[in-house]
């Protein structure tokens, strides 16, 4: 099997469980439920644990490796990093390599699921400033990630390309996810508002299209005597979009710390965005309760940009292993730190 056709079909895979959740378990605008939110946010993490066992026994079949040649081929073109035992047996290091795999994918879909956390700060944000009534919210982060498939497909190949071409690139992102961790650190308790007037994006779509002042339903279009109108609602679908793109400037980068195998970059990532809707209905009404959540992703991001660099200045690398269970215990400890040290109820208030 072709590296090319096991990608489409993990696309037409993705298309059908899109199209299932809204045709059939989603067909009528409604709110989500912390319920139905939490039995969907264990289904897709289910689905993508499903796949991380996948690769640990059937990896191979991505590129199509089917000799000792091939893996070594696959292992230098992806720097996997491998040491091959040739005395081993080509089974025994296939092992190996499936093993490496599975465990990068599993690696960079939880940088990806915790760094989208974040996001859900800022799609809140977005759905109240437009006043966006709950039970289109749905609707609108479907085709919001339809979207997001759509842009990370090309920025992760993209990427993937240039990294190939140009390695040193690693290390400027490096620099930037360092300075983006700066930076959220430092802003960790300022709150985040939109002025939906004199919103650049607003402007320039309502200067340059129709829009019309009220909302027309779950409708992104509508027509008024006969003239076709965007519908305030495709303004929120846009925004959301945008700012999907500069948060994949982070996102994406961050799992090339972990592997350069495109592929394993682009599996992770859309495994954790299509469940950033049900996680979205999840943490949306406590997600004020996570207070030491952005230190947590601040030390993240350095953690990765720091490894960045040090792999590409200095070729030091730090384990896939070692990076997972890191990532993992921060996560862990800023949560905890989280629940037991809560807020001040005036701070609250």
């Amino acid at each position: 099997m072709s590296d090319s056709l096991f990608l489409g079909g993990f696309i037409l895979l993705i298309a059908g469980f899109l199209a299932l959740d809204l045709g059939v378990f989603n067909k009528n605008s409604h709110t989500v439920s912390v319920r139905e939110a939490l039995i969907f946010t264990a289904i897709w993490v289910s689905l993508a644990l499903g796949f991380f066992l996948f690769l640990r026994y059937f990896g191979h079949w991505i590129h199509g490796i089917e000799t000792m040649d091939d893996l070594q081929a696959i292992n230098e073109r992806h720097r996997h990093g491998l040491n091959f035992d040739l005395g081993a047996g080509f089974l025994s290091n296939l092992q190996m390599y499936r093993k490496q795999l599975s465990l990068e994918f599993i690696t960079g879909y939880v940088i990806e699921y915790a760094l989208s956390i974040d996001n859900i700060f800022v799609i809140l944000m977005i759905f109240m400033s437009f006043g966006v009534d709950k039970k289109y919210y749905h609707r609108v982060l479907f085709w919001g990630i339809i979207g997001a498939v759509m842009m990370r497909f090309i920025f992760i190949f993209s990427l993937s390309a240039l990294i190939h071409e140009f390695e040193w690139i690693l290390a400027i992102f490096g620099v930037i996810l360092i300075f983006s961790a700066v930076k959220m650190f430092l802003n960790r308790n300022e709150e985040d508002k939109i002025d939906v007037q004199e919103h650049k994006l607003v402007k320039f779509v309502s200067r340059h299209f129709p829009v019309t002042p009220s909302y027309a339903g779950q409708k992104f279009f509508t027509k008024v005597d006969g003239k076709q109108y965007l519908t305030p609602l495709f303004l929120v679908l846009i925004i959301i979009e945008f700012s999907d793109v500069i948060f994949a400037v982070d996102s994406v980068p961050a799992i090339f710390s972990v592997t350069q195998d495109s592929y394993i970059v682009f599996f992770s990532n859309i495994f954790a965005i299509i469940g950033l809707r049900s996680l979205f209905f999840l943490l949306s009404s406590i997600v004020g309760m996570f207070r030491f959540l952005k230190t947590g992703l601040s030390i993240l991001l350095v953690f990765v940009g720091v490894k960045m660099l040090l792999e590409v200045l200095f070729h030091i690398s730090i384990g896939t292993k070692a990076s997972l269970l890191f990532i993992l215990a921060t996560l862990v400890l800023c949560i905890g730190l989280s629940a037991v040290i809560p807020e001040k109820k005036e701070k609250q208030a």
